[in-house]
């Protein structure tokens, strides 16, 4: 637990979008986890782990490591917009995204009869509504930033998984 700590702290760091090496969040996740596995085979006697203790090594370090960078993430967007007074750049960004959805249904509308199409509609202009609400745009952050957790969670279990396999002994029968 002491070695997936201390490799999550860093590894959420680099990973959260703070960080200018954020680009490689996948990477940092994946070898904190597998560095946390070669961390606990050298600490134990004898030196053997299956894939699952290493993938489950990997799920704690990406656990912790992935609430901190959504924590730094999240705590970074509220000082942009707060404190730096930099809420027109991050809302730019959001308009993008919105004219991105609105362009799309358009599209989407331009290929349907007129009842389907009536029908569509009302139901993406309830979900545009939602988007451009208040709690739409906080939403919209908050799932981009927990999916971006999640990710980064899988790539973690999958290095320790992989940590365990390429740098474990297998397992000696007892006799």
């Amino acid at each position: 637990m002491r070695f997936a700590i201390a490799l999550a702290v860093p590894a959420g760091l680099l990973a959260s979008g703070v960080s200018p090496l954020s680009a490689f969040g996948m990477f940092w996740m994946a070898a904190a986890a597998a560095w946390a596995v070669v961390l606990y085979i050298r600490s134990q006697r004898p030196a053997w782990i299956t894939i699952g203790a290493g993938a489950r090594i990997g799920l704690v370090t990406g656990l912790l490591a992935g609430w901190l960078a959504f924590a730094v993430s999240g705590g970074w967007l509220f000082a942009q917009r707060t404190v730096l007074h930099q809420a027109s750049q991050i809302d730019g960004v959001y308009k993008s995204f919105v004219d991105t959805f609105e362009q799309k249904k358009n599209d989407m509308a331009a290929g349907m009869s007129a009842s389907d199409a009536a029908q569509t509609q009302t139901s993406l202009a309830q979900i545009e509504t939602f988007i451009l609400s208040p709690e739409g745009h906080a939403g919209i952050w908050v799932f981009s930033l927990a999916f971006n957790s999640a990710f980064l969670i899988l790539f973690a279990v999958g290095g320790g998984a992989l940590g365990a396999k390429l740098l474990a002994r297998s397992r000696r029968p007892e006799i």
